[in-house]
């Protein structure tokens, strides 16, 4: 038996406005039908008690009438044909009473009396009374709309501002997770100290206070890289020119690869810090996308494979491009196990290599620095990343699908 699909609301009933519509349209409704209720019932009480009132003032006159044996008022009968049963019974029992019917198609008021074991019963017109209850409803039920439709509006009104600075508040927030540090809602609430503050004002002085103090950190972090690296590349090309007088052997090879490692090291700090900075400035051309991966593949001195499938001109610039491909194929190679394959479909470049694949990290936060499954600092990947983004390219990571296993890197350029 196939499981019946659970009914989805609109989207926009989850909205703040929409809760709060409701929440004033119920209170009001609630609170109108019980006012309604008890005006309606306190004045009908008044209403039939003065008809009431009146009927069996009525009734006392035409019973002395009757008792003198004078003719009987008009509108007033003994055992007249349409009493009501329950009234005549009253009466015929030695009791007084009276009952609100119908009599020749309009609201009456009917008051009856004993008089010698038959029924003296009179009349008073109810239909004025009837209409004053019917408008009294009517106009409950018009001012209530008035009143719920005036409420619904100014609650509106005071929600939507609410939700318009939680949209603003939420807008900076991604701001700020997308990397623009600078954003800030500003409220004007947070600006006087001694201004009451409400919870959204608390709200948005909260993530400016936190963007504030993440930007500080970041930029000092950004700082410390650059300053790091700037010093380091003085000593290191002493080291590098003192490292190529030394005799040839082993032990020099070794100290030339050292030192030319941290040489790469240095730059690739150099380069994150650029790029942290967000000073870069792209340079676009545009570029036959298979010509440019196979330049890629020959400069990197690797028997990868390059599979164009559809091929694409991009706009874009051709340096970082180069840097990113470059980065993806020679963690390829150094993390993964041939043959490592880059395929061209449009404007989407994909790296596969038939490896273990990327740790589970990579591929659900994307690289870290100087946390690498391997040897390595876990730098390249990084740069390679933040070179995508510079150039408005999306660089994912994933597994291979196919079964086989490996790590699949997709870039996907803004199509031409």
């Amino acid at each position: 038996m196939t499981p019946a699909t659970p009914v989805r609301l609109p989207s926009w009933t989850a909205t703040l406005t929409w809760k709060s519509a409701c929440f004033i349209v119920v209170m009001c409704c609630s609170l109108a039908a019980v006012l309604g209720a008890l005006v309606h019932v306190e004045v009908t009480r008044q209403t039939v008690a003065t008809a009431r009132e009146k009927a069996l003032g009525r009734l006392l006159e035409v019973s002395r009438a009757y008792e003198a044996g004078e003719p009987l008022p008009r509108g007033s009968w003994l055992d007249p044909v349409g009493l009501p049963p329950e009234l005549r019974k009253l009466a015929v029992s030695g009791r007084r009473g009276t009952v609100v019917a119908d009599h020749r198609g309009r609201p009456t008021m009917w008051a009856a009396g004993p008089a010698d074991g038959r029924a003296l019963a009179t009349t008073v017109d109810y239909g004025q009374s009837a209409r004053t209850i019917s408008g009294l409803d009517n106009a409950i039920i018009w001012s209530s709309l008035l009143a719920i439709g005036g409420t619904l509006l100014v609650g509106a009104f005071a929600v939507t501002r609410v939700t318009r600075r939680l949209h603003l508040t939420a807008a900076v927030a991604r701001r700020i997770t997308q990397g623009d540090l600078d954003a800030r809602v500003d409220d004007p609430r947070t600006r006087t100290p001694s201004r009451h503050q409400d919870e959204v004002a608390t709200v948005a002085a909260a993530l400016d206070t936190m963007a504030g103090s993440l930007q500080s950190k970041l930029e000092s972090e950004r700082r410390f890289t650059a300053d790091v690296a700037h010093e380091l590349r003085t000593p290191l090309t002493g080291l590098q020119a003192a490292s190529e007088l030394l005799p040839e052997g082993r032990p020099t090879e070794l100290v030339r690869e050292r030192v030319r490692t941290m040489r790469q090291l240095t730059e690739d700090l150099l380069e994150i810090s650029r790029l942290d900075s967000g000073s870069e400035v792209v340079e676009s051309d545009l570029h036959q996308l298979g010509r440019l991966v196979r330049r890629v593949v020959r400069a990197s001195g690797t028997d990868s494979e390059v599979v164009v499938v559809r091929d694409a001109h991009v706009e874009t610039d051709r340096r970082r491009l180069e840097r990113v491909l470059g980065n993806l194929v020679a963690n390829a190679h150094k993390h993964g196990r041939p043959p490592v394959v880059l395929t061209v479909d449009g404007p989407v470049v994909t790296v596969r290599d038939h490896g273990d694949g990327f740790p589970e990290y990579l591929a659900a936060h994307g690289p870290q620095r100087f946390r690498s499954g391997g040897k390595g600092h876990g730098l390249g990947l990084t740069i390679a990343v933040g070179q995508a983004a510079v150039i408005g390219a999306r660089l994912e990571f994933r597994a291979a699908e196919d079964g086989d296993g490996g790590g699949l890197a997709v870039l996907s350029l803004p199509g031409h």
